[in-house]
């Protein structure tokens, strides 16, 4: 499955071996009857004949080896039936192909219930455009049926059925027969064996209805997915409402929930890791994962599946179970959102309290501030930022940003110290509302030297073009911990071991509630936000 969600509006096909059943038309005896060696293209064999005469004469033998050919064709299984398909589901359909528009004519003939008149577009080698594997033909079809190259789907049997596809920039299938003697030198986004397969394909990149995922396209999708923790009783299948966990060997259930509604790329990676940061934070294994999908109206099945398949994929990594939820479309969302439940298990001994932190306790931050407000910002502002002067690959840079949004690392580093008092992941509202937090949850006043507070020089820049403050912009991929003096450097040390960026940016006081900012040993205002910067972009 491609990056980007299939969504389709046309489908394209080869002609001769895709919508015909392959071998009417001899290649090899037509080849050897006008001399083209067998590993070259014959039209371009034939236009490069030195004179005029044998160019006529080499047509005239390959429109007749084609008439030949279209007058014994059949179609090929399942085409009639699959056309049919496509123009129940408003769909355009057209023909590219190096044959002549006579041949194709003729070959239809031979079917029962498709004629021309059935094609939105054929584009044969008549057709003032250069032929396949030249993607113009399909630049060509997309124009007069009205729609986008990129919601093609180009069907073909044949090399130059992929090629001109990757060129024009659509999707593109390929009928495999298993007859070609190598692999396809380029890539085809699908593979069938029939054209029967098509049909999924399509369904794939259609808009879904309103309401819940039909089943079985559900159940489809969950049997991709892989379910194997031994502890989940009852795992996510169609018709089971509820998941069942065995949780004999847990002294303490840690149980957190989180909506993602900032972001439409990656939503799937987001979800497992905000839910999982603040399960770590406890001293917490995070284990299962219950996720609610609301899909807006248009959504296709590949789109929903992309999430699914990224939601499944990033709790493999981390060792979580995705366990169940509910998936659904809806006009109540105009982007996805994913809302997910987690649980995680840990001992009494070992669960981690903010209410334990200490006067005296040291305010470490790892990585940087607005770690995860810089990868959203360079995703879904990148025209803006580029219109203000920030280069490409600067914004790349921003983007990669998103694989490190996750704390879990550092926090199982942390948990290890027994001088560990307390651990809270920077989200909404940045470093400024973590901290008070921070503060609030513990009990405790919190001195903030700000001169320390560490800010990547990227977010730094995008948030000076955009007029944010980087302290109060959505973070998440930076932990705080509080520690004793005495762990502290023993701390640091191995998060930084660990290839992670870790800063003593202040120290917890006396008991109460607050934060006192220092700025150079000055005193300084401690910035607050009603809301979350990011907010102020969307």
């Amino acid at each position: 499955m491609n990056n980007k969600p299939l969504s389709i509006k046309a489908v394209l096909f080869d002609f001769d071996g895709t919508l015909t059943e392959p071998g009417a038309l001899n290649f090899s005896l037509l080849k050897e009857t006008i001399g083209c060696p067998e590993n070259s293209p014959i039209l371009e064999f034939i236009e490069n004949l030195p004179t005029l005469e044998q160019q006529r004469k080499n047509f005239s033998i390959l429109e007749r080896f084609e008439k030949n050919a279209a007058m014994v064709s059949k179609p090929n299984s399942g085409a009639e039936d699959l056309i049919q398909f496509l123009h129940s589901k408003r769909l355009h359909v057209g023909i590219i192909t190096r044959n002549s528009l006579k041949s194709v004519e003729q070959a239809l003939h031979n079917f029962k219930y498709i004629q021309m008149p059935e094609f939105d577009v054929i584009i044969t080698r008549e057709t003032p455009v250069e032929p396949k594997p030249s993607g113009a033909g399909i630049k060509l079809a997309a124009q007069q049926m009205g729609v986008d190259v990129e919601n093609i789907l180009m069907v073909g049997d044949f090399v130059f059925d992929i090629e001109a596809g990757k060129a024009a920039g659509c999707k593109t299938a390929f009928l495999d027969y298993k007859t070609l003697p190598k692999p396809l030198p380029v890539e085809s986004d699908f593979t069938v064996s029939s054209l029967d397969e098509i049909k999924h394909i399509v369904r794939m990149g259609l808009p879904l209805s309103m309401g819940k995922l039909p089943n079985d396209i559900l159940e489809e999708f969950l049997e991709r997915l892989n379910f194997q923790d031994p502890s989940v009783l009852i795992n996510a299948r169609v018709g089971e409402d509820t998941a069942a966990m065995n949780v004999e060997t847990a002294e303490v259930l840690v149980l957190k929930s989180d909506p993602i509604t900032f972001v439409t790329d990656s939503v799937g990676l987001y979800a497992v890791i905000i839910n999982a940061n603040d399960i770590a934070t406890s001293g917490a294994d995070p284990r299962w994962l219950l996720t609610t999908l609301l899909f807006p109206i248009g959504s296709t099945a590949s789109g929903v599946w992309q999430v699914m398949h990224e939601l499944a994929s990033v709790c493999r990594q981390w060792k979580i179970s995705l366990c169940g939820g509910h998936t659904e479309i809806t006009d109540a969302v105009t982007r996805p959102v994913v809302i997910g439940m987690l649980a995680g298990t840990v001992t009494k001994r070992n669960l981690i309290d903010k209410r334990s932190i200490q006067q005296g306790d040291q305010v470490l931050l790892t990585k940087a501030v607005a770690v995860e407000g810089t990868a959203i910002i360079a995703k879904e502002f990148k025209d803006q930022l580029i219109g203000l002067g920030v280069s490409e690959s600067e914004i790349d840079v921003c983007g990669r940003f998103l694989t490190d949004i996750s704390i879990l690392e550092e926090a199982n580093i942390a948990r290890s110290f027994d001088g560990v008092h307390g651990m809270h992941d920077v989200t909404e509202g940045g470093l400024a509302t973590a901290l008070e937090e921070l503060s609030l949850a513990g009990g405790h006043k919190i001195r903030v030297h700000m001169e320390t507070i560490p800010v990547f020089p990227q977010t730094e820049k995008i948030c000076r073009l955009l007029d944010i403050n980087p302290i109060g912009l959505i973070g998440s991929g930076s932990l705080l911990i509080c520690c004793n003096r005495d762990t502290t450097e023993g701390l640091m040390t191995r998060i930084k071991e660990a290839g992670i960026d870790v800063t003593c940016i202040g120290e917890v006081l006396k008991a109460g509630r607050g934060i006192e900012a220092l700025d150079q040993d000055s005193p300084a205002e401690w910035p607050r936000f009603e809301v979350d910067e990011i907010s102020r972009l969307f």
